[in-house]
């Protein structure tokens, strides 16, 4: 048997360092856009679709059209999950766990 790795086993390899493997963009702006607000994104990443009537959907057209701009905002996404108490877990978790704790408590005491 030869030890050398196939082609198949590089890219799952690669695949699995790749913390962006199987996170779609759409889910980056929508994560970024519920941890800051279009105002601070903008000021992270100086971009005209986070500025100018802001929404996932121009953001995403605009991404999508250039790469330049998409690696920014993929390293700004690398960087808050990376800052995540629990970094490399699901972020969804971590994100809504965040949420919860600012959440009035409405039970009866």
């Amino acid at each position: 048997m030869s030890n050398k790795k196939t082609v198949a086993d590089k890219d799952a390899d690669k695949q699995l360092k790749d913390p962006l493997h199987g996170v779609t963009l759409a889910k980056i702006l929508t994560v970024l856009r519920e941890h800051y607000s279009w105002k601070e994104l903008n000021r992270q990443v100086e971009l005209n679709c986070f500025f100018s009537h802001p929404s996932i959907k121009s953001s995403l057209t605009f991404l999508r059209k250039h790469e330049w701009a998409r690696k920014k905002v993929e390293a700004l996404y690398l960087e808050l999950i990376a800052s995540l108490p629990t970094a490399g877990a699901d972020h969804d978790a971590d994100l809504n766990a965040d949420e919860s704790e600012k959440a009035p408590d409405t039970s009866n005491t």
